[in-house]
């Protein structure tokens, strides 16, 4: 049946590949379902409403990204979105049913714009150096993530950061995880990112770092339609639609760009059923919002499956299920989920993964090389993949109008970068 449906045999997996690709997605973004409520609930939202709506808009999107996109792409609410869901309520004293009211309205219309071919064109009209930019940039924003949870480097007030205490226990058994999984991979070992972060869980156990109060309890009662659409309008918040919108519209389609590209599922610079795909996490924010979380997005911890060898959307059901299960064992994935050095080695290494696409970049043409160069440049040091897709977007245009390539421009690319940089300067989301 999973063999007919997902063209297994045909996209060089099987099943065993394809649950282990799940399960390691699974585990290097389990962790929203902790930070997500902690964010929100930190400007008065239920914990317990945003846990379970944080659930319910992963397994809607994922399901839908899997079973009828057949990507191994998973959905959740986006870290930087759920950040500035917080700062709207706190710097502008609304309430969050009317903010969630904002995301709700712009999940209407994110709807509108995938059943057309508006995000279609987008995907064809990005130049290939911006999306192998993304790629490689990405690659280095997960790897410095990964880094920086582990606490191999730290901040640093006249450096910025610099190297962390070697000597603390979550950074060794980081350190430890990150080598073991290395051996693994020299070796061949079939599933060694996943393997490798079965390991460091172990070491982690018997370091006294993974601690269990308890395993199982009843989930809690999902809370339904706590907006307020109404208050959207009366208080004229289409600025905040429409930055919701904005960066939610190109998180995701940089990071849908990134990890396909990574499995090698573009065929000749064409997203395969991006409709279903792009429906995915506009149906899941839409639906998130009934039940009290804030935008969804194409998450890319969804590379550490694509790493194991997920290619198919068998990789993104197996996900959701196992986020669908995770409901009734919220102490177990609390505990997981709040020790870095798990995951950590894996987003290292992944980071590593995506870098492949720099070797494509033509850098010796500068109009063509410096866009990508920002873009990868900027993902780290901002923390923000939305602000290295933007600067590209705004670089790219213009670096070709002063070379006297204009005309090779896509309309679309003038367009987002004005776009981008009425963003950047009136709806910053950081």
């Amino acid at each position: 049946m999973f063999e007919r449906y997902f063209s297994l045999q045909k996209n060089g997996t099987s099943v065993r590949t394809e649950v282990f690709a799940g399960i390691t997605t699974f585990l290097t973004m389990v962790y929203i379902i902790i930070v997500n409520p902690a964010i929100l609930s930190s400007i008065g939202i239920p914990f317990e409403q945003v846990f379970m709506a944080t659930i319910i808009s992963v397994i809607t999107g994922t399901l839908i990204m899997g079973i009828f996109a057949k990507l191994p792409i998973a959905i959740a609410p986006g870290m930087g979105l759920n950040a500035y869901f917080a700062s709207v309520v706190g710097a502008q004293g609304l309430s969050y049913q009317t903010i969630f009211g904002t995301v709700f309205i712009a999940g209407l219309l994110f709807i509108l714009l995938s059943v057309t071919k508006f995000r279609e064109t987008i995907i064809t009209s990005i130049p290939a150096s911006l999306k192998y930019g993304i790629t490689s940039g990405i690659g280095l924003f997960i790897a410095f993530l990964g880094l920086k949870q582990s606490g191999i480097v730290v901040p640093n007030n006249s450096t910025m950061i610099t190297l962390g205490d070697l000597h603390e226990p979550v950074t060794v058994l980081s350190i430890i995880g990150l080598f073991l999984t290395l051996i693994l991979m020299a070796r061949n070992v079939k599933g060694a990112l996943f393997f490798g972060m079965l390991l460091t869980a172990v070491i982690g156990y018997f370091m006294d770092l993974l601690i269990f109060k308890d395993i199982i309890s009843s989930p809690p009662i999902p809370v339904f339609y706590d907006i307020d659409i109404a208050g959207v309008f009366s208080n004229s918040l289409y600025a905040v639609v429409f930055a919701f919108l904005l960066v939610t519209l190109f998180d995701t389609t940089g990071t849908m760009i990134a990890v396909t590209e990574q499995a090698g599922l573009m065929k000749d610079g064409k997203f395969p059923r991006a409709k279903m795909a792009f429906l995915g996490d506009a149906i899941a924010t839409t639906v998130g919002a009934l039940f009290g979380t804030s935008p969804s997005s194409a998450y890319v911890e969804s590379s550490t499956g694509v790493a194991v060898g997920g290619r198919t959307g068998l990789t993104a059901v197996v996900t959701a299920i196992l986020f669908a299960v995770s409901m009734f064992f919220s102490p177990l994935i609390s505990a997981i989920s709040s020790l870095p050095a798990i995951t950590a080695p894996v987003l290292i290494i992944v980071g590593c993964f995506m870098m492949e696409g720099l070797a494509r970049i033509d850098w010796k043409q500068f109009d063509e090389a410096f866009p990508a160069f920002v873009i990868i440049l900027t993902m780290p040091l901002t923390s923000s993949i939305s602000t290295g897709i933007a600067i590209g977007f705004i670089t790219y245009p213009l670096m070709k109008v002063f070379s006297g390539k204009a005309k090779q421009v896509h309309p679309l690319i003038y367009f987002f970068g004005v776009v981008f940089l009425i963003q950047m300067i009136f709806f910053p989301t950081h």
